[in-house]
């Protein structure tokens, strides 16, 4: 799960692939699920610090994927109602892509985050450990 969270961090900050986001979203789940059925087989101390930095990376990744999809659904919407030209569409669909970037900007924070103190390689470690 480490390796396929690791994976899925390529490219995720491009806001034309929205659902490499999706992605490793479930993927953090995936992987805060594992960590917590083999919970017992952790050192509680390195386990507890993985599991909040997941749950960071997991909020981050919420944050940028809610105005994704709220823009999506708006996009289409304005398309099939034929109204994307008409009063207010088109500061709704700036507002929705301006929450994207600041979304954007708190999961690059996350990211570079999760990077600076290794979270793929302790997560790696606890695998290891628990298997000794």
């Amino acid at each position: 799960r480490a390796a396929e969270l690791a994976e899925l961090a390529e490219g995720v900050l491009d806001t034309d692939d929205v659902e490499r986001v999706h992605d490793m979203r479930v993927a953090t789940r995936r992987l805060r699920a594992a960590l917590e059925v083999f919970e017992p087989c952790f050192p509680p101390k390195p386990y507890a610090a993985a599991l909040r930095e997941v749950k960071r990376l997991a909020d981050a990744l919420g944050a940028r994927r809610d105005p994704d999809v709220h823009l999506h659904d708006m996009e289409d919407l304005a398309e099939r109602l034929g109204v994307r030209d008409a009063a207010g569409v088109p500061e709704l669909l700036c507002s929705l892509r301006d929450e994207q970037e600041e979304g954007n900007r708190a999961l690059a924070k996350a990211l570079r985050r999760a990077s600076e103190r290794d979270l793929v390689g302790r997560l790696e470690a606890l695998a290891r450990r628990a298997r000794a």
